[in-house]
Parts: structure tokens; sequence; C-alpha cells
């Protein structure tokens, strides 16, 4: 039986796509140390990701951008970001884990498991694959607006993050219905 573990990276911060991972492990090929990639350090993180898509029997990323969270909610978006996720794998699984206690409106046989990204090898694999890119997106958006300090906080809404934004503009990245921008760009 194929099963699919799905995991999402990204619901809270203020700018950037929320990202998901879908993952198929292969049984006669078992990654050891999988877990929560909150409770991994970054260089674990890193370590595993190349591991876990070399060993595993397929492996997608799915997104939602932030024009699509402004327009459906952040909740919505991720649920499709994991259908998107889902779909793109090579193989299509028997079954899906998802973390969380949502599932997507979607035809798979499926259950949602809460801190299933601690427990399940399948969502912890899509937590560290979902974790690492959309960490690396941050550093990338790092790299082209410094000022911001991306590398640090990720996008999430800290006191420094948001008095950087207070003084700066408000870039095309950031999602325009978090409260803390929409209340900047009335402001502005």
């Amino acid at each position: 039986m194929m099963i699919a573990g799905v995991d999402e990276v990204g619901r809270g911060p203020l700018v950037g796509d929320v990202v998901t991972a879908a993952v198929i492990l292969d049984p006669a090929r078992p990654i050891l140390e999988l877990n929560d990639s909150k409770k991994l350090s970054e260089k674990k993180r890193e370590a595993l990701f190349p591991i876990i898509q070399e060993r595993a029997l397929a492996w997608s990323v799915g997104r939602a951008t932030p024009a699509e969270i402004d327009d459906i909610n952040i909740l919505q978006a991720t649920l499709l970001a994991m259908t998107r996720a889902v779909q793109g794998l090579a193989i299509q699984p028997d079954f899906v884990q998802v973390d969380g206690n949502r599932l997507p409106a979607w035809s798979y046989a499926a259950e949602a498991i809460v801190k299933g990204d601690g427990s399940v090898a399948c969502i912890s694999a899509a937590s560290i694959i979902a974790k690492v890119v959309r960490d690396r997106e941050m550093l990338a958006l790092d790299k082209i607006y410094p000022e911001y300090g991306f590398a640090k906080h990720k996008g999430y809404p800290t006191k420094a993050h948001l008095e950087c934004l207070a003084n700066l503009p408000i870039l095309p990245n950031y999602r325009r219905s978090f409260k803390p921008v929409a209340k900047l760009l009335q402001a502005k």
C-alpha cells in the first residue's frame, strides 16, 4: 500500500508562499532520525533533505501564493497547496496521512493526524521537505532585500520584522490580508 505523508510550513508568516510537501517513503530504505522539522536543527534538516529525496519512492512540493492566500484565506490556501503536493507525486498514493486536524476536500482515502509530524515517519519527511524549501526561499529573498531580515525571521511577525516593516515598503511577496500588513497598508 502506497501511503503519502503531507505537512505544511508557513501558515503564520507575513510573507511568501505557504509550502506543503507530500512524501511516500520506501519501507525497504528506512530513514533514521526523522522528526517534526521544528524539533530538528537547521543543520539536521539540511542533512536529511537529500536523503529523503533520494530514498523516498516519491516526493512533491505544493504551494499557494500570497495572492491566493489573500483571495481564499490561509486555511483554504493550505488545503489547496496540500492537494497540489499530492497530485504532484510521481506515484499516486492509496492512502494519505495529513498532519493536523483538517483534510482537503479530495478523493484520496485519508486521515488527519494531530501532531503527526512528530509521530508518523512519512509526515515527518514531508515536514522536513516543506521546511527546507520554504526556508531556502526566505534566504533567497533575503539576498534580494537584506534590509528586511528574512534570513533571521523567515517572514514570521517578530518584533524586529514588524519594526522593519513599519519603515520599509510592503513588497509584492507580502500577504496583504494578514492584519499587521493590512494595518500598515491602511496607514501608508
